[in-house]
């Protein structure tokens, strides 16, 4: 059997735990983002997501069949918070993370369908790791949304895929399966901006992840994207004075210049 594939033409796509609209959350798909179809039932597609192999069910009137040659093709990343994408006499809003695939000179096609977008990408390396802090920054007051991956809501681990994923470094889906790349920094004190920081709870299991600021903070998702207090006991919440993460590990992906 042939394999296939289908890129996601809406702005954000729930992927489910299971072929139903009640199912849980458990990541989402932006646009521009492809999958290979696994397994296809009355209503419902099980897809694996080309850039992190995650796998769930997703609505296949949501996304579009493409050709496994069009996969080659190349991609820009979209970096404002919020775009608009046209198409004919239609306008579709993107987020922030988004793929515009075979992008040029403002415009991208998807099959028989024009785009243009006159936003912002990162062709230019204008994020990199050197100032992944400003980039992080962007999702600030992002809403806490379980299984979410885009500006109107996200969870920890969508959070850092993302903001990775737009300075070029591909992480896993789940905090748990981060934790288990890149170099171990052994101190707070050694940390720099845009390590990884994970928490753990009573169990030892990895619950909680965000990224490393300058001057013993942490950006990440609890609640809201947010900027907390990090120490070797884990994060501090200035608002209630207390702690809410355990800090269990903290790991380096990337050096910077």
């Amino acid at each position: 059997m042939n394999r296939q594939f289908a890129i996601i033409t809406l702005s954000v796509v729930p992927v489910r735990a299971q072929p139903s609209d009640a199912a849980e959350q458990i990541s989402q798909l932006l646009f521009g983002e492809s999958v290979e179809i696994l397994a296809q039932e009355t209503k419902w597609w099980k897809v694996q997501c080309l850039f992190d192999d995650y796998i769930g069910w997703i609505d296949p009137k949501q996304c579009q069949l493409i050709s496994a040659n069009s996969l080659t093709n190349p991609q820009q990343i979209s970096i404002d918070r919020l775009s608009m994408i046209t198409y004919g006499h239609g306008l579709q809003p993107i987020s922030i993370g988004s793929t515009l695939p075979n992008f040029q000179d403002n415009t991208f096609a998807i099959n028989e369908h024009q785009y243009t977008f006159a936003g912002q990408t990162n062709a230019e390396n204008y994020f990199s790791f050197a100032n992944i802090s400003d980039l992080a920054k962007l999702f600030l007051a992002a809403p806490y949304q379980w299984g979410g991956r885009s500006i109107l809501g996200i969870d920890c681990s969508g959070f850092t895929q993302l903001v990775y994923k737009i300075i070029g470094i591909k992480l896993p889906r789940d905090a748990k399966d981060q934790a288990v790349q890149g170099q171990v920094v052994n101190f707070v004190a050694e940390l720099q901006a845009g390590d990884l920081v994970f928490f753990d709870n009573e169990q030892g299991n990895i619950i909680h992840v965000g990224i490393a600021l300058a001057g013993g903070q942490i950006i990440h998702a609890s609640g809201q994207v947010r900027i907390d207090q990090l120490d070797h006991q884990g994060i501090f919440n200035q608002e209630t004075n207390a702690y809410t993460h355990q800090l269990r590990l903290m790991k380096r992906f990337a050096v910077k210049d």
